[in-house]
């Protein structure tokens, strides 16, 4: 068991430097990844949010702005991991905006969004996250830093993504 799953240091932001506070108020998915309990089911459930916006820009557009976020996110997560001295602590929340919102593409794409679907995404990638089935598992024990953090939910993301359009293509 990994010791920052037994002993989470406090995030104090007083002792940061602006620069580090946006950074971590960004990497802790806006305070949704403060939860004391789940974070990281609240800081998915905090990137239903994003549903409008994925709706208004578009497939294409969306994908670029994911693409974007993610690379971002890298930063981030990293940034934030280090700030407040964790490996890939729960708190961290900006990967499951990424990977939640791949997980709406093919709904996006195929115009079928509706709060029915938005809630089996979530229930998806939240399950994909949780079970870290192959190769999430590797990815979230061998790769580190910011990259490390955000692969594994962005591919937690595309096995989310994959069972919506396997379902669409064979219903």
């Amino acid at each position: 068991m990994d010791i920052n799953t037994l002993h989470k240091p406090p995030i104090i932001f007083k002792e940061m430097t602006w620069s580090e506070r946006f950074i971590v108020f960004c990497g802790v998915g806006f305070g949704s990844g403060l939860a004391p309990k789940a974070p990281g089911t609240f800081g998915s459930a905090f990137a239903l949010l994003f549903i409008p916006l994925w709706l208004m820009l578009g497939f294409y557009a969306s994908v670029a702005v994911i693409i974007l976020m993610s690379f971002i996110g890298i930063y981030i997560c990293g940034q934030t991991a280090k700030i407040i001295h964790v490996h890939d602590d729960g708190r961290i929340v900006w990967d499951e905006f990424a990977g939640q919102s791949i997980t709406f593409l093919p709904l996006i794409y195929l115009g079928e969004m509706s709060w029915l679907w938005a809630l089996i995404g979530f229930a998806l990638f939240r399950l994909f996250d949780v079970w870290k089935p192959w190769p999430i598992r590797v990815i979230d024990q061998r790769v580190d830093g910011g990259f490390g953090i955000m692969f594994d939910d962005i591919i937690a993301g595309i096995w989310a993504a994959l069972c919506i359009a396997i379902y669409f293509y064979f219903i």
